[in-house]
């Protein structure tokens, strides 16, 4: 009897070490660089459980062993989740180290850059084709001047429908914000016809500088009764802000009838033609100090301003005369090629 109880503490202190040194094996192999030569994308596809992870790890080649990664997160993770979502692995990262950037939700973090300028349509089109964003948006566009044009950060499976609703967000705290700073002496009754009128300014020049120049010129257009005579509202009466023209504006356009037609029509058009950014409704706020009432291009892509008509017919004539050495410089060159 002795024997066999002697054969049996044998056998269970044999049992003990063996699980002893599995542990520690386990626990060194939970610890230890991976097998990953190179930095790995992993996708961690939403409502799998740590199994379902493992195994994506692991034919991902980020981790050796998925039982030695279940037992560590099941003692380590203290019931904290792992996070689903598109996880940029390093080379050689222990299953500790994975286990913890999915418990931290560390997933790559994309951006999707939206221009100054840019109608509602070209907006929610960059935003259908985003990689990695998913869901479908409503068929209703949302209202030109209502997105705030900035660079949007997200992640993999975010859904379209919440990243256009950021930008309508922050466009309405935007507005908010630099209407209660604006200029007193600015004539806009309302937050809307500041969007309306930087979004004109924001077609009209692409140099920041100018901008405040440029809300002057049309501001002593309105004070007098001028129209704003802005070729950018004509192309949108046109295109209805679905696209660019691809043509340069004829005489006729610029008889178009509609209200966007700010050569046919006095006053803001009905609503912007564009989503500005914070820079051209500052410029709106805050205009230059400036008797200006014309303004042309210079052939830098900026302007240059007048006060007088006579002024600008002449400044119009040197930016013809420039056209024109510019097309014959450029056929000379396509001659020589």
């Amino acid at each position: 009897m002795q024997l066999v109880l002697r054969l049996f503490g044998f056998v269970l202190l044999l049992v003990a070490a063996l699980l002893g040194g599995a542990a520690y094996w386990a626990y060194q192999e939970f610890d230890a660089p991976g097998p990953a030569p190179a930095d790995t994308t992993v996708l961690i596809e939403r409502g799998g459980g740590v199994r379902e992870v493992a195994a994506t790890l692991h034919d991902a080649g980020v981790i050796g062993e998925p039982l030695v990664f279940l037992a560590g997160v099941e003692v380590f993770a203290k019931g904290r989740p792992l996070k689903a979502g598109e996880y940029l692995f390093p080379a050689r990262l222990s299953m500790r180290q994975a286990m913890q950037e999915m418990i931290d939700g560390t997933t790559i973090v994309h951006r999707l850059t939206v221009a100054e300028g840019l109608t509602a349509a070209e907006i929610v089109q960059l935003v259908r084709d985003a990689d990695g964003l998913v869901g479908d948006l409503p068929k209703d566009l949302p209202s030109d001047g209502s997105l705030l044009p900035e660079t949007y950060f997200y992640s993999r499976g975010d859904a379209r429908q919440d990243v256009l609703a950021r930008m309508a967000k922050g466009m309405d705290e935007k507005l908010a914000e630099l209407w209660q700073a604006r200029d007193p002496a600015v004539p806009l009754k309302t937050p809307a016809e500041a969007v309306t009128l930087a979004s004109i300014v924001e077609k009209e020049t692409g140099v920041a500088a100018e901008r405040p120049h440029v809300a002057a010129v049309f501001y002593n257009r309105l004070a007098q009764g001028m129209p704003l005579q802005s070729d950018p509202t004509v192309i949108y009466a046109l295109t209805a802000g679905k696209g660019p023209l691809n043509r340069a504006l004829s005489h006729a356009d610029l008889q178009t009838a509609s209200p966007y037609n700010t050569y046919v029509n006095t006053g803001l058009p009905p609503g912007p033609i564009a989503n500005p950014g914070r820079a051209s409704l500052e410029a709106v706020l805050h205009p230059a100090a400036s008797k200006d009432l014309y303004f042309v291009a210079d052939g830098t892509g900026g302007h240059v301003f007048a006060e007088t008509l006579d002024e600008h017919n002449k400044n119009v004539a040197r930016w013809r005369q420039l056209q024109k050495q510019q097309a014959g410089d450029a056929a000379k060159g396509q001659t020589a090629d």
